[in-house]
């Protein structure tokens, strides 16, 4: 196995995603940084925040999307490396088993928050789905009745990356929705979002809006990695608590 592996190496030159190692696609110690237990970060999502009253929603994260970390979800997401999605999604499934006391008893419909059709043809589907599916899995090994659900589509826009705030927002504006053979099955059922990268919340927000439309009450998003705040904002604090009711 261990010829087979460095022959390969010599035919497909193999880095790791996040350091740059050679001949591991996802070192141990790039894994480590997605090792860790989710916390919350949604102080650092300006477009989170809503107007009726309700605040920002509870969102847990693994990482900072910095260094080694931001790396590796930029060649996931844009330069083809799909061997990341199994650890990623295997990530959030190990974190996603202590958040039974934030998230209630369940059951939960875990959603994915949806790419473009552009971005979908690019890599190869909506990418996000697997990381929705490893939440699913972890919440269920950590006794919350859970199960991914893909029941938004966006049906205009152009990919976020590169867009601030207000742009993400705009660009997003009505283009996320649950297309009418998903409705009935959100109807009066607790949901929990789940996304790649938590950066100003536009995208969660949108998704939230969409599902609350459908009747859906959503008690919090998962992401995989967070942007820091202005002026490099460390790490918050964990938070207690999460959906109540």
């Amino acid at each position: 196995m261990t010829f087979l592996r460095e022959l390969l190496g010599l035919l497909v030159p193999v880095e790791c995603a996040g350091c740059g190692t050679d001949d591991v696609g996802w070192c141990p110690s790039c894994a480590r940084r997605l090792a860790g237990e989710l916390w919350r970060c949604e102080d650092r999502a300006p477009r989170l925040d809503r107007l009726d009253g309700h605040g920002p929603l509870p969102v847990w994260t693994l990482a900072d999307c910095t260094g080694h970390v931001r790396r590796a979800v930029v060649a996931w997401k844009d330069r083809g490396r799909l061997d990341l999605t199994r650890p990623f999604a295997a990530a959030l499934a190990g974190a996603a088993r202590g958040l039974r006391s934030d998230v209630g008893a369940g059951p939960l419909l875990v959603v994915p928050c949806p790419s473009t059709a552009a971005a979908r043809r690019r890599r190869g589907g909506n990418l996000v789905d697997a990381l929705a599916a490893g939440v699913a899995d972890g919440l269920l090994h950590g006794g919350v009745p859970a199960e991914a659900a893909p029941v938004l589509v966006r049906t205009q826009g152009h990919d976020q990356v590169g867009l601030g705030a207000r742009e993400r927002t705009r660009n997003l504006a009505g283009h996320v929705r649950v297309p009418t053979r998903h409705a009935e099955r959100l109807a009066d059922r607790n949901v929990l979002v789940v996304d790649d990268v938590l950066t100003t919340g536009a995208t969660v927000a949108a998704c939230r809006s969409a599902l609350e439309r459908a009747g859906a009450r959503v008690v919090g998003a998962v992401t995989l990695a967070s942007t820091p705040g202005p002026h490099g904002a460390p790490r918050l604090p964990p938070r207690p608590g999460g959906f109540t009711g």
